[in-house]
């Protein structure tokens, strides 16, 4: 396709790689000229965690009134489009399918590219967004419910994975403790707000991988401990503390402390490791305050720059698409028999 980049004006980003139909308008100079977010919280709430084919279902009902918003938002029509965006990888199959679909339909329609986009670097990408210049080369880190992920990035569009979970996600973890708990999902804004009231000394959780040069996570032990501390140990006859709403609160607390400790810990042995002077922090736990907190110590003491999303950028949305710009001006477009990857390829050990 040949394609005139200069005269485009406007990209549509779709988004749909788990439970939020989203979609946006970024114009050429990266400035957000619309977002729009259909959440399915109140779908999966009383599951504790993302139902797939009930997400993919929603995402159908949802897709088209969520684009046809984000048009209006930004005070433009189709004609007016010059690029479609989507994101394709990483996610859940159905879901990512229905977006995809309409990014085609689309840009067929239209006549103008598909640009496919990588939504865990997109989420990276949100830092450049804010910082309004820049950020690259950088460490990026992304931790949200699905990934903890730690890249070698040279460019806005070349990224290394060079670390990753080995079992479940920071995120997951905090869904997990959330609902041993029974404070509510998603776990992360509940563990954060009970955690207020606890104290983070109260239990020494264990953090694994803390002292070691790997730039791996698991966080399945840390929910263990939890589990144990609050129900008991299976067999044993010691019963647990009662739970009552300091100790559930202390519980939080101490979980909320560990796996901080372990995700700041990577990030610095990271940007050792790779002799990097930016971190670059997005995903829907970089809304955590005490992880925001702990990470603007630890790039104060060893003196690097420290850029991370905003709140409105942290949780799955359609504008850190604007990622595709970067491609679109290096004329890497999507074919439109493109398909999705739903899982994230790990890096080789």
């Amino acid at each position: 396709m040949s394609v005139d980049v200069s005269s485009i004006r406007y990209v549509l980003a779709i988004e749909s790689s788990c439970d939020e139909t989203a979609a946006a308008v970024i114009d050429s100079d990266l400035e957000v000229r619309s977002s729009v977010v259909a959440s399915q919280y109140e779908l999966h709430r009383d599951f504790g965690g993302v139902v797939p084919e009930i997400a993919s279902r929603a995402h159908v009902r949802r897709i088209l009134p969520v684009i046809d918003q984000s048009l209006k938002q930004a005070g433009i029509t189709l004609a007016d489009v010059g690029a479609v965006a989507v994101a394709t990888q990483p996610g859940l199959v159905g879901s990512l399918l229905v977006g995809l679909t309409a990014a085609k339909t689309l840009a067929l329609t239209l006549d103008v590219p598909l640009i496919d986009v990588n939504h865990i670097e997109a989420h990276i990408y949100a830092c450049r967004m804010a910082a309004g210049r820049d950020v690259f080369p950088a460490i990026g880190f992304v931790v949200s419910g699905g990934h903890s992920n730690l890249y070698d990035c040279t460019s806005p569009v070349d990224f290394e994975l060079i670390g990753s979970t080995i079992d479940d996600a920071a995120g997951e973890a905090f869904d997990k403790v959330a609902q041993i708990l029974g404070i509510g999902f998603p776990g992360g804004p509940a563990i954060q707000r009970v955690a207020e009231k606890g104290n983070p000394k109260a239990i020494r959780f264990p953090r694994t991988f803390l002292k070691e040069d790997r730039l791996e996570f698991s966080f399945s032990g840390l929910k263990t401990a939890v589990l144990y501390t609050a129900k008991g140990v299976p067999g044993s006859t010691k019963k647990p503390e009662p739970l009552t709403e300091q100790r559930i609160a202390d519980i939080a607390a101490s979980f909320q402390a560990a796996a901080v400790d372990v995700l700041v810990a990577k990030c610095e042995q990271a940007l050792r490791q790779r002799n990097r002077n930016r971190l670059c922090v997005g995903g829907g736990v970089a809304a955590n305050v005490r992880l925001r907190g702990q990470l603007e110590r630890m790039a104060k003491r060893i003196g690097v720059e420290l850029h991370v999303a905003p709140m409105s950028l942290c949780t799955d949305n359609a504008a850190m698409a604007a990622i595709a710009w970067e491609h679109l001006r290096r004329g890497r477009f999507a074919p439109l028999d493109l398909d999705v990857t739903p899982g994230l390829v790990r890096r080789k050990r």
